[in-house]
């Protein structure tokens, strides 16, 4: 499945909730499954531009992304969790070029603050910098 497909579907099943509250709080409560080691949360890996401090870890393994990270608050990391997930599996070049198409499908940008949105435009920068760093290294093996 590529990774736009992907996205597809995750959009189909989040908007097989009805309500965008309770479709918000789904996302909220599976980003308590995400777990990222406590050795990653360091200075580099923090997401700048968040009000609430994120850890993003990424790695390039058998040339698939894998994406982890935690948050303070639960919302965002219930958001960042999504994003990990969605960009999880994929190759770094389709990880670079795949934009975030989720936020705007669920009706998430009408209950959001622009900051908490920024903060989620600074994450994908950040996981578009680690795919296309990831690409880089896979090229010159």
């Amino acid at each position: 499945m590529s990774l736009a497909e992907k996205q597809q579907a995750l959009i189909d099943d989040l908007n097989f909730i009805p309500d965008p509250h309770e479709r918000l709080n789904a996302v909220v409560s599976r980003g308590t499954a995400m777990k990222l080691d406590a050795a990653h949360k360091t200075e580099a890996n923090l997401v700048p531009g968040c009000v609430s401090r994120v850890w993003l870890h990424g790695e390039c393994l058998e040339g698939k992304t894998r994406f982890t990270c935690d948050a303070e608050s639960p919302m965002v990391k219930g958001l960042a969790s999504l994003l990990c997930d969605l960009y999880s599996g994929a190759t770094p070049a389709e990880a670079a070029a795949e934009e975030p198409r989720v936020w705007e499908a669920c009706s998430f940008t009408k209950m959001l603050s622009p900051t908490r949105l920024n903060g989620l435009a600074n994450m994908r920068l950040k996981i578009r910098a680690m795919a296309e760093q990831f690409s880089t290294s896979t090229a010159s093996n």
